[in-house]
C-alpha cells in the first residue's frame, strides 16, 4: 500500500513541473516581471527638420536638434542623429538623420527619412497603448450639469471698517540731516 502511495504521488508530483510554463516572459503563468521602457538617442521631429536649413552653422544645428548621439573623429563632417525606444507590448521605434557639413563648417546636405512624426504624433505614440483610443478630456458642462451644482453661499455686506490708522511708531530718519 505504501509503495503505491509512494509511486502515485511521485507521478503527481511529475505531472505538476511538467505544467508550469517554461517559456515566456511570465514565471508560473500569472508572474510577470517587470520591463522598463528603453529610450536612446534624439528625438527628431518634423518641426525640427523643418527648422533645419542648409548653410546653418554646428551650432546652430547643435541648437535646433541638440547633441549628436554619434560624432565620428574620422569623418567630422558628419553627425548621426539616432533614436531608438522599445516598450512592451509595442513595437519597437528606430529612426536615423544624418546632418552633412562641408569644409566651411556649415550644412551641406540632410538626409532624414520621409515618415518623421510631429511632436504631437510622437507624444501620441508614446503615451498610447497599443490599440488604444485616445482619451479626449471633457471641457465643458451641459445645462442640466451646471444647474445641478450647488450654490456658492451669499456673500454678506461687510461694515465698512475705521480707517485705517498710521504707524505707531516713530522712526529716526535713514539719512543723517
Amino acid at each position: 500500500m505504501l509503495r503505491i502511495l509512494a509511486l502515485l504521488s511521485g507521478s503527481l508530483l511529475l505531472g505538476a513541473c511538467s505544467s508550469t510554463p517554461s517559456s515566456g516572459p511570465s514565471f508560473l503563468g500569472f508572474i510577470t516581471p517587470y520591463r522598463i521602457d528603453i529610450v536612446q538617442g534624439n528625438v527628431v521631429t518634423r518641426e525640427q527638420l523643418q527648422a533645419l536649413k542648409i548653410g546653418m552653422s554646428r551650432e546652430q544645428v547643435r541648437n535646433v536638434l541638440g547633441t549628436p548621439l554619434v560624432t565620428d573623429p574620422f569623418h567630422a563632417e558628419r553627425w548621426d542623429y539616432i533614436f531608438t525606444i522599445r516598450r512592451p507590448g509595442t513595437e519597437p521605434q528606430r529612426r536615423s538623420m544624418v546632418v552633412r557639413f562641408d569644409a566651411a563648417g556649415v550644412v551641406a546636405a540632410v538626409e532624414a527619412p520621409e515618415d518623421l512624426p510631429s511632436e504631437r504624433e510622437f507624444v501620441d505614440s508614446i503615451t498610447r497603448q497599443k490599440d488604444e483610443k485616445p482619451k479626449v478630456p471633457k471641457l465643458e458642462l451641459t445645462e442640466a450639469e451646471r444647474l445641478a451644482l450647488p450654490r456658492p453661499p451669499r456673500r454678506e455686506e461687510a461694515a465698512p471698517e475705521a480707517e485705517p490708522q498710521g504707524a505707531a511708531r516713530r522712526y529716526p530718519p535713514l539719512e543723517a540731516s
